[in-house]
């Protein structure tokens, strides 16, 4: 297990600099120029260039690609050109809110969507699993940020009941910070949740016509029971996988979901990035969003490893 742990570390790299330097060229090649931005429309072209220059971004591609490799391969992401801080600095600043909502919102997906799977399957082509499945592709067809506004319709400005937007941190009062990450959470989770509660109601359907089911159901096992301890394991395994691969599409989601609740986190660090044309967070931001999405993944793999024996097996 840790030497398979280690290879997948390890072609993680080639993955991180390919993904880095896409990122890189796109960002020179698009419209747009950091140093006319921080000057503004009434700066003169001398001035214009004199900043390039300072910047070095008057230098050819060929030259700034290798400077950055070798930052890269020492950890260092740059310094931002308008925050005037080392990009590190400024992603270790704002990546709490957003891990935290992504958590959150993952909690939610699973809380919700397992269990309705496992409902609606024990409950096939009856009422319930209609209006559950019915649940599960509406979520999955409403958009995060359409979601969040119906959200603060309700619950903030109707009943009252939440803050619409704004952040607390943990460490200052819990209760508030779960109060002010409720809504971007429900908003992220739910358009999630409906995701594995069509895997897991699919699959289990197909793992309770198995030989070793109705072998439980002849020693007169109840049909819930059945399928909680003896199904279930099996039919998590495709739900685990897609909410792995998901985690890309939630962390894209918090970045407009912040926006809407205006949560200080990366998303107002890369909307404020893109506006400024901020080449070296905008970078910083995608590599350190490339490697959580690859470390989950592999976590993903190695939980496939206990979840599934015939994977472990096969390993040796």
């Amino acid at each position: 297990m840790i030497a398979y742990v280690l290879r997948r570390v390890l072609l993680l790299l080639p993955i991180m600099l390919v993904a880095g330097s896409v990122t890189f060229a796109l960002l020179h090649v698009i419209p747009g120029d950091p140093a006319a931005v921080m000057l503004g429309p009434e700066a003169t072209p001398e001035q214009v260039a004199a900043l390039r220059e300072r910047l070095g971004l008057d230098e050819p591609l060929l030259a700034q690609y290798p400077r950055w490799l070798s930052r890269l391969a020492r950890l260092d992401l740059g310094t931002s050109i308008f925050l005037d801080k080392p990009v590190t600095a400024a992603i270790r600043e704002r990546i709490v809110p957003t891990l935290q909502l992504t958590l959150y919102a993952l909690l939610i997906a699973v809380a919700v969507g397992i269990p309705a799977g496992v409902v609606a399957a024990l409950h096939q082509d009856r009422l319930l699993d209609r209006a559950l499945m019915l649940f599960a592709i509406s979520g999955t067809a409403i958009a995060d940020f359409f979601l969040a506004i119906l959200l603060i319709l309700l619950f903030s400005v109707t009943l009252r009941w939440l803050p619409s937007g704004g952040y607390t941190p943990f460490s200052d009062h819990p209760l508030q910070h779960l109060a002010s990450m409720t809504l971007p959470a429900l908003a992220l989770g739910l358009s999630l949740a409906g995701l594995p509660a069509r895997l897991v109601r699919a699959t289990l359907l197909d793992v309770l016509r198995e030989d070793f089911i109705r072998t439980a159901a002849a020693k007169g096992l109840m049909r819930e029971t059945i399928a909680v301890q003896h199904a279930l394991r099996n039919a998590l395994l495709p739900a685990v996988t897609v909410l792995g691969y998901a985690l890309g599409d939630l962390l894209g989601g918090a970045v407009v979901v912040e926006t809407v609740f205006g949560l200080p986190g990366m998303g107002q660090l890369v909307v404020n990035s893109i506006a400024r044309r901020d080449f070296p967070v905008i970078q910083g931001v995608v590599m350190v969003f490339a490697a959580i999405y690859l470390l989950t993944n592999l976590l993903v793999d190695v939980l496939y490893v206990y979840l599934d024996p015939r994977v472990r097996y096969a390993g040796r």
